[in-house]
């Protein structure tokens, strides 16, 4: 392969695209000791925005409630993003390396944020568990081919 036709990936940006903190219930829920129930939600999504250049956001819920009345502690949500410039690549290799390559760099970031934003609010750090992209990408290629509609050709 020449110069030309070598495979090139580079992280131009990684920024917050979006972040936001609500504490519905303060002050008073800084009074209640109850140990929260924590769910948390993770979506990835890649676009275009050049030749050659797409962008890849990784948004992050996390939602701390008390479970017996159902009332919140906090709701953050972060988008992490970043462009990244991928070039000579077959196009069927594009999607996971956006989905799954670029969602792993992106996540020590939004890790980052969303624990940083809890302990702003003044309970104790969320630190997210590892996440396997890869088998995210896998369950979402699954029920996408699942969704298809199945043609049936009449045999004569």
């Amino acid at each position: 392969m020449d110069q030309a036709q070598q495979a090139v990936f580079k992280i131009e940006k990684l920024y917050v695209k979006d972040l936001s903190l609500e504490v519905p219930n303060a002050p008073a829920i800084y009074l209640d000791a109850t140990t929260p129930e924590v769910n948390v939600d993770i979506a990835t999504q890649a676009g275009i925005v050049g030749d050659g250049f797409y962008e890849v956001t990784l948004s992050v819920t996390v939602t701390a409630k008390i479970a017996e009345d159902e009332k919140v502690l906090f709701l953050v949500e972060v988008a992490q993003s970043g462009v990244f410039q991928i070039r000579n690549v077959p196009q069927e290799e594009l999607e996971p390396i956006l989905l799954i390559g670029c969602a792993n760099i992106l996540f020590p970031y939004v890790r980052e944020a969303v624990s940083d934003a809890v302990t702003r609010a003044g309970f104790q750090p969320v630190l997210l568990s590892p996440v396997n992209f890869e088998a995210m990408y896998e369950a979402r290629q699954q029920q996408l081919a699942a969704e298809q509609p199945k043609i049936e050709v009449p045999i004569q």
